[in-house]
């Protein structure tokens, strides 16, 4: 379908199934006029290091007009370009460069709630009788003041904050900024729609959709349960939250989103467009993941928190993962990510050695699933050690010190290694460049065979030339101590070993004749029917 005249990759309604996606965080990948937060001329200047790496699509965080009290994460204007970041001309200059460079390009919704300061929450907040007063979720106090139920919010405190206008408390899952709109109101909906088609028009290719399971709230407002101690994880929020003190059967994860969803599938289909959902849920993530991707009519993927959780994936939980996930839904279509905009770098939070990030690497280039790189992660970059006096992030300013929050994860990219500011901008970047992070700069790491910007290239090319990595099945999954071993299976078959540990393993190769592959990848090779395995090693075989 031709969007106005720009260039459209060709039409393929699976594009999305095995895809290699690529999260780009706008503030942070390339400044192009010199005031320390990157742009959007800034990521269409660095495209051609995306392609080079081998991803399929971009997924880019909100860079819609936003106060930036969440940094972008909570819209004024869904339909237009902060001026921090651009223009609209500065978008389909993006969109036409990378899709002639063969990517998508996926952008990122926030649709469970606004900014305080839309025009919709601005009408809706006047009285209680206004064209808008129900598109947001108000509630009347109980009798004594207080608010309508128990829910609390991810960012700290009651999920309820007064309105003195409306004498109403109004839900925010959030900030206190950002305000949850009302899915149980249909006009709210069809605006929603409207703003997922007005960016099809414009020639993306597909969504990211934030907080998806967050959509729907109780329309009785029932308190959550408590949530007893031996059960509770700090996979979405952090230890020292209260927020993990309940479970969550009441302000999310409610039934009436599948109806939302399947509305949402029927607008992307005529466009061969995809999304990919955050389901952010500490005890049944898995399960939603499988209900919001099974049947074909809701979204195509989404993403769960099983290996974006502070414990480190392991061989044993790996297996766990696949088996819960198949007996939820066979079909269900997940997309991976060991890191992203809202956690602490893998690199960091697993404590893993260069060759530990290889061997993770390769791993998930081998699962059934989509795949999410964040910017850096191919570089191997840790977490940035920042000062309180250094964030900026709301969310970890208000648990410091036992959460530092998000930030650093979100410094900028570092390209070059003889600039202080990493080659991200000329002027002081809106977070520094720690000088940990210089000499892994994608400029230091360009000819070195060995490096792991290297890695990641060849692990993407060798999926990419393998597509039963990308759409064939997953079969016999085992974990034996450190080793995690499976069979893809589709055109042709391949075998995976991936030693998860710093000691030596040996594994039994399935019967049959057996052919190494993924030499450059460091796959060792079987002998007498056994591969020894040394630390972090690989065997990936071909069936002869």
């Amino acid at each position: 379908m031709e969007r106005e005249g720009r260039k459209v990759l060709a039409a393929d309604p699976e594009w999305w199934r095995g895809a290699v996606i690529y999260q780009i965080y706008p503030r942070s990948f390339q400044d192009s006029n010199g005031d320390g937060v990157g742009d959007l001329a800034g990521i269409t200047r660095r495209l051609d290091h995306v392609a080079r790496l081998g991803a399929d699509a971009i997924w880019i965080s909100p860079f819609f007009t936003s106060p930036m009290k969440d940094f972008g994460y909570d819209v004024s204007d869904y339909c237009d370009v902060d001026p921090m970041f651009g223009t609209l001309v500065d978008f389909d200059a993006l969109v036409a460069r990378a899709h002639d460079l063969g990517l998508r390009v996926m952008i990122d919704l926030v649709l469970s709630h606004t900014s305080d300061q839309h025009p919709w929450f601005r009408e809706s907040r006047k009285d209680r009788t206004n064209p808008k007063a129900d598109w947001y979720v108000w509630a009347d106090p109980k009798p004594d003041g207080t608010p309508p139920n128990n829910w609390l919010s991810i960012f700290g405190g009651s999920a309820w904050e007064w309105d003195s206008r409306r004498e109403q408390y109004y839900l925010h899952n959030f900030l206190t900024s950002q305000p949850d709109l009302n899915f149980h109101h249909a006009p709210v909906q069809e605006a929603l729609l409207d703003v997922a088609r007005f960016w099809l028009k414009r020639g993306v290719d597909g969504f990211r959709l934030d907080t998806i399971n967050f959509y729907v709230h109780d329309k009785y407002l029932r308190d959550n349960p408590p949530l007893p101690k031996e059960l509770r994880n700090d996979s979405i929020a952090p230890g020292v939250n209260p927020y993990n003190h309940q479970l969550h059967l009441f302000d999310k994860n409610q039934p009436e989103n599948l109806d939302f969803l399947r509305k949402f599938r029927a607008v992307l289909n005529p466009w061969n467009a995809a999304a990919v959902g955050e389901v952010g849920d500490a005890q049944r993530g898995l399960e939603i993941m499988a209900e919001y991707t099974s049947g074909g009519d809701k979204v195509q993927m989404c993403y769960p928190f099983e290996m974006l959780q502070p414990k480190r994936l392991t061989a044993a939980l790996l297996e766990e993962t696949f088996a819960r996930m198949r007996a939820a839904a066979p079909d269900a279509w997940p997309c991976w990510s060991y890191s992203n905009h809202d956690t602490v770098r893998h690199i960091t939070r697993w404590g893993l050695t260069a060759a530990a990030a290889k061997s993770y690497a390769t791993l998930l280039a081998c699962l059934r699933g989509s795949i999410c790189l964040y910017q850096g992660e191919e570089l191997g970059l840790p977490e940035a050690e920042l000062s309180l006096e250094e964030l900026r992030d709301p969310y970890g300013i208000q648990f410091w010190p036992e959460f530092k929050g998000r930030d650093g994860a979100r410094t900028p990219m570092v390209w070059v290694t003889d600039n202080a500011n990493g080659g991200f901008s000329d002027a002081t970047p809106w977070l520094p460049v720690k000088p940990p992070h210089l000499p892994l700069s994608v400029a230091a790491q360009e000819g070195d065979a060995g490096s792991i910007l290297s890695h990641y290239r060849a692990v993407l090319a060798f999926r990419r030339a393998h597509p039963v990595l990308r759409t064939g099945t997953m079969e016999d999954i085992a974990a034996q101590g450190d080793v995690v071993s499976f069979r893809r299976r589709g055109e042709e078959e391949i075998f995976c070993a991936v030693n998860l540990g710093d000691r030596l393993a040996e594994v039994r190769m399935p019967e049959g004749n057996w052919e190494t592959v993924g030499t450059e990848l460091g796959s060792q090779a079987a002998t007498g029917g056994r591969v020894a395995l040394g630390p972090w090693g690989v065997c990936l075989a071909k069936r002869a």
